[in-house]
Order: structure tokens, then C-alpha cells, then sequence
């Protein structure tokens, strides 16, 4: 008998203090007992399409003898074991692996028939008899291997089930693919101009500070006759912050570690979208980086323990503005497209010496929106609470306001 899945609406009363009616009580019972009618059927599942594989204990992971159907596009990985042949020697031999949390997730599907291997020289599934494991058997074995608990597990099945491709964040073996590191600004090349540039401002800031001397807190603005021309209202409103802001600045904490090693706020899976082109050979940058807690012994994350998420994260670029319409092309003036590399370099190196005369050029590209760069912040985190098989999703984002002088 194929289970049908009962539809479920709206009550179309309250629960009364002395008990209900007898049809209240009917049509509540009808409804249970549907529901574990869904519960008791065989889900069958055909053979043509089910994929088999071997539960090694030792190493945690399922052998996949053979494949079938798409879930391996995005699940599963290669890696090399030591093989018996034929002459007693051992050779090393790829073959598709998977990871506690897929193999669970695919036998509780019903699209893998999983054997347990209770012998350490299997090469295949004409080794092994007897019947493959139950979904309650594959649990008590596969949770607790490699750091998989039931809370993660409950994410990694309920973000599969709704289309997002997860992968573990830290490689649990050296044959795991991760995503190659990603390059930030200081990753780029400087140019000689560049270099030559931060070096004259490095100078020319030094000699400035021992001009002016020490800071004065009751006098934070200081105009010099001689270098007033670039007083500007950012450059005015930067200098009126006394108080160091940005998250360079590191929280104060009384103790050298606060943040304890057994803190549950750890990254343990990485997130794509559904319209992500996803390889599992070689899988991009990770949409979203999720840690996962049990809502029942965590408490909520600290300023240090956020600190250290953020630490390991890189910058993401703020988002585009919305189209309007057609962007309107800015003509360059006659001075700009005449002035070559080297004016302009020479400018910004002593751009503290002379006047800026000459206009800039008006970029064509429009600016992004300061609520919405805000908004979606520079580092993003999404923690996963768990509470009793009820899943809650949060995003902690850090955000730049000491980058938006004019708000």
C-alpha cells in the first residue's frame, strides 16, 4: 500500500477546558491515525535506481560500489585506498567515497542500500551477506563519526531536502576538495607607482606628526595655515572621531583567552545556492558558512566569539545598486584626459603640498546604497540553532558605519 500523506489546514475550533465534543474528538483521532498510517507504510523504492555501498568503521566513510541516480553530482568525493590483488600486494585504487552526513542522508532517502563491513579486506559487495542496514541501525552507527552530531545532521538533511549544495568547511581528509582561497585586496599586485605612493605617505605622514606634535583631545581639528586646502567634510568629520571606531580595533577583554576552546561556534559546513555552478572537483567560493549548535546547552554568541568568526571570513564587496534606467555617460573634461599616469601619481604623492586644482573625474558607475552596504555587511555568518529537531537560522553580519562618513 503506497502512503498517502494526510492534508493538513486550519482548526476549526478551540480546545475546550472540559474536553470537546465527540465528533471534536472523532476528527482529531481520524487525523492522528492518519498520520501514522504515512508513518507505518513501506516506502519501496526501485532497484534500477538505487545505488549500493559499504559502511567502513574504520575509516568513517561508505564505499560506493555503484552509483546511480543525481545526488552524486554534488555529493561524494574520490580518494585513494591501498587494494588487495590477486598476488597478495596492495596498490593504491580511487574510488567514490561519502561522508557520514551523505551516506545518512541518502539511506534515510531510501537511495542507498548500505552493508556493514565487519572485515577489513572487502573488495566488493559479493564479500558481504546478509541484509543491509536499517535507517535506525545506519544512525546509531553513523552519528558521533567525524564529528557528525544529530544537530548537524538535522541541518545538513533539511538544507538538501530545500536544493543547497553543503560541504564541510574544514577538509576532514586530505583527499576532501575545498574551495581555493580567496584573494582579498591585499592580495593583488602593487604596481611601482603604488609602492612608491604608500611609501612618500608613510613619510610624509611621520614628519607631519612630529610637526604638529602630540594629539590634544580638547582640540581634535587642527587647519594649518599652510595645509587648508584639503579640509573637505569628510576629511573634517574623520578628524572629529577621538574615539577609535572600526573593527580593527580589537574588543578590550580582563582575560588573555576570551573565547574558550570548547566553544561551540565553530564553521563546520559551507553553503551554495541552487543556481551556483557547483563542482564537487573543484567547488567555488561558498555562498553562505554556517555553524551549527544545540540551542538546549549553547548560549548566545559573545562579542569575543563573534570576533573570531569574523576573523576568519573575508570581506564580501558591497552589493550593486538597483537600475533605474540607461546610466547617463559622463563626458571627461579636456584636463582630465590630458593629464597622463605620472601627473596624477606625482599629485597623490604630494596631494598634502599642493592645492587640488585639478577636477577629478566623474565616475560613471553609480554609488551603492549606505543602508543597503549596511544591511548586508562587510562579513556575513549564519548560525544554525537546533532546539529539539526545530531548526532556527540566524545571520550576523558585521557592518562598516566608520566607512560612511556622510550619514
Amino acid at each position: 500500500m503506497r502512503p498517502v500523506i494526510p492534508k493538513r489546514g486550519e482548526k476549526d475550533f478551540e480546545p475546550a477546558a472540559g474536553g470537546g465534543s465527540g465528533l471534536q474528538v472523532h476528527v482529531l483521532d481520524r487525523a492522528r491515525a492518519a498520520m501514522f498510517d504515512a508513518l507505518k507504510a513501506d516506502r519501496a523504492i526501485s532497484s534500477k535506481s538505487a545505488s549500493y555501498g559499504i559502511w567502513c568503521p574504520q575509516i568513517s566513510r561508505v564505499h560506493v560500489t555503484i552509483a546511480r541516480g543525481i545526488h552524486f553530482s554534488v555529493m561524494g568525493h574520490s580518494a585513494a585506498r591501498s587494494t588487495s590483488i590477486d598476488n597478495g600486494s596492495t596498490k593504491l585504487q580511487k574510488r567514490l567515497e561519502l561522508l557520514p552526513e551523505e551516506a545518512l542522508y541518502l539511506i534515510e532517502r531510501g537511495a542507498l542500500f548500505c552493508w556493514m563491513d565487519i572485515q577489513t579486506d572487502l573488495t566488493g559487495l559479493d564479500d558481504i551477506e546478509g541484509a543491509p542496514m536499517s535507517v535506525q541501525q545506519a544512525f546509531a552507527e553513523i552519528i558521533g563519526k567525524e564529528d557528525l552530531t544529530l544537530e548537524k545532521y538535522q541541518v545538513f538533511a533539511y538544507l538538501r531536502r530545500l536544493g543547497y549544495v553543503i560541504t564541510r568547511a574544514d577538509p576532514p581528509s586530505p583527499s576532501y576538495p575545498v574551495p581555493p582561497p580567496r584573494l582579498g585586496s591585499d592580495g593583488a599586485p602593487l604596481s611601482f607607482y603604488q609602492r612608491l605612493s604608500s611609501i612618500f605617505s608613510l613619510f610624509t605622514t611621520s614628519v607631519l606628526r612630529f610637526w604638529r606634535g602630540s594629539f590634544n583631545w580638547w582640540r581634535p581639528l587642527r587647519i594649518s595655515r599652510w595645509i587648508h586646502h584639503d579640509k573637505s567634510y569628510g576629511k573634517v568629520f574623520k578628524s572629529l572621531r577621538v574615539i577609535p571606531a572600526g573593527h580593527s580595533v580589537a574588543p578590550y577583554s580582563s582575560r588573555a583567552t576570551p573565547v574558550a576552546p570548547s566553544s561551540p561556534y565553530k564553521i563546520f559546513y559551507n553553503m551554495y545556492k541552487p543556481s551556483t555552478n557547483f563542482r564537487k572537483t573543484a567547488p567555488p567560493q561558498p555562498d553562505f558558512q554556517i555553524v551549527v549548535i544545540n540551542a538546549r546547552t549553547a548560549f548566545v554568541p559573545s562579542l569575543y566569539e563573534l570576533t573570531e568568526l569574523f576573523n576568519v571570513l573575508p570581506e564580501i564587496p558591497p552589493p550593486l545598486p538597483r537600475k533605474r534606467g540607461a546610466p547617463s555617460i559622463v563626458q571627461p573634461s579636456p584636463a582630465t584626459v590630458a593629464s597622463p599616469v605620472h601627473t596624477s601619481t606625482f599629485r597623490h604623492i604630494f596631494s598634502w603640498l599642493l592645492p587640488s586644482s585639478t577636477p577629478q573625474p566623474v565616475s560613471s558607475q553609480p554609488r551603492p546604497h549606505p543602508f543597503a552596504a549596511l544591511k548586508a555587511g562587510k562579513k556575513n555568518i549564519v548560525i544554525a540553532s537546533v532546539d529539539s529537531g526545530n531548526i532556527s537560522f540566524f545571520r550576523f553580519s558585521q557592518g562598516a558605519f566608520e566607512e560612511w562618513p556622510t550619514l
